[in-house]
């Protein structure tokens, strides 16, 4: 069966493992010389002029000549331009930043603390999700947790996801203190954290329930090294899976911060037979592409589950939205994060990077999928507080008397 490739990342999360997805493939160098040119021949309506007199009034006038710097300068200023479109995802990041996130993108193994970050509709940092045996979650940290300070130091209401995770990263071994407000509660607290070698796979398999005929199927990503291992990946697992002879799955996309649009789309194809809309893409011009099942899916025949919680996002909403409306799965667990744009990284002459958005990402009946209108499951149940102390999932125990039935 051959599938749709057409290799879009999409996403606003950064892990403090420092693993950051969320860009459209492809890296470009563009500029738009008619707005260039509009600027410089004084055609544009800004005047310009009022930013150079800051500029010199800064340096002439500032208390603390130390402190200037001409190229940070520069940084904070193309900054505050692109923050000026109040989307998170859309971000400039000066040379030693995009090394950072370079570093962090071509890998499996990091450290850190091992936990997604993002923000909330009031562009507060959360926790999106600690992954799976991290330090992060030992330490009982959970989706939706606010960070508020970090070893004893105020989050600043300018600092971005990218100043906060700079500050939590560190080497293995090494401590750092967060000071969180977990999800419902009203009183916070300061947790200690000592960072670790994380090493992330991208999915897992296992038997569960009392005759081990269920395929629990745990996709963590929708990142390897390159959309083509991924799909490399995912191949192998459905494999073995088929040959199991099991004809139910729990998929489990809990935590799980997204990735390639396009191995969302590969993958729900082989849960849909042809016909159905899987999701689409609106550009900024209004433009709607459409993605559609194909005929032949190895999973056709499987009755699924999906699980999700908050730290699904992205491209695990593609996937579980898609299961959802094609009737394909029961959706269990809580509402997911809400993340439907997708980013394209643009190389900058020296070194930095912009990462602007370029599309809204669409649930097959049109909706745009946002924090207004994330995933929201067709049975709602959350783990408490009492239920990770305890190492109870009442959401996956719900999930297999769920497909039991």
């Amino acid at each position: 069966m051959e599938k749709q490739t057409t290799k879009n990342i999409g996403i606003a999360i950064l892990m403090v493992c420092l693993f950051a997805i969320g860009f459209v493939s492809g890296r470009l160098f563009q500029t738009n010389k008619a707005t260039i040119s509009n600027v410089l021949s004084g055609k544009s309506d800004v005047d310009f002029q009022l930013y150079w007199n800051v500029w010199d009034l800064m340096q002439s006038k500032y208390v603390d000549s130390s402190k200037i710097d001409d190229q940070e300068m520069l940084y904070g200023s193309i900054k505050g331009m692109v923050n000026s479109f109040e989307d998170a995802a859309t971000v400039f990041l000066d040379p030693e930043e995009t090394k950072t996130f370079n570093e962090a993108s071509e890998g499996k193994l990091f450290q850190g603390i091992g936990a997604e970050l993002g923000y909330d509709s009031n562009k507060q940092i959360i926790v999106v999700s600690p992954l799976e045996g991290s330090p992060a979650k030992a330490a009982g940290i959970k989706a939706g947790d606010y960070i508020l300070t970090i070893n004893g130091e105020a989050i600043k209401s300018t600092e971005t996801v990218y100043d906060v995770v700079a500050k939590i990263r560190g080497e293995a071994g090494t401590k750092v203190k967060l000071g969180i407000l977990h999800k419902g509660e009203t009183k916070s607290v300061e947790i200690e954290i000592t960072r670790s070698d994380i090493t992330i796979e991208s999915m897992s398999v296992e038997y569960v329930g009392e005759n081990k005929d269920i395929v629990l199927f745990q996709v963590n990503r929708f990142t390897d090294s390159s959309y083509s291992e991924w799909i490399e990946n995912w191949d192998d697992n459905v494999d073995s899976i088929v040959k199991s002879g099991v004809t139910k799955m729990i998929l489990d996309l809990r935590g799980n911060p997204g990735g390639y649009f396009d191995a969302a789309i590969y993958a729900a194809d082989d849960f849909v037979d042809s016909g159905k809309v899987l999701a689409q893409q609106q550009d900024s011009a209004g433009k709607i592409e459409k993605f559609n099942s194909t005929k032949g899916g190895k999973f056709v025949n499987m009755k699924v589950v999906v699980l999700v919680d908050s730290g699904s996002a992205s491209a695990s909403e593609i996937l579980s939205g898609a299961l959802q409306q094609s009737g394909r799965a029961t959706i269990i667990g809580d509402k997911t994060y809400g993340k439907g744009t997708a980013q394209s990284v643009l190389d900058l002459s020296d070194g930095s990077t912009l990462h602007v958005t370029i599309l809204k990402w669409l649930l097959p009946d049109g909706g745009w999928l946002n924090k207004d209108n994330p995933i929201t499951p067709n049975i709602e149940i959350a783990n408490s507080q009492e239920d990770f102390n305890k190492g109870v999932d009442t959401q996956l125990n719900k999930a297999i008397t769920e497909i039991q039935k």
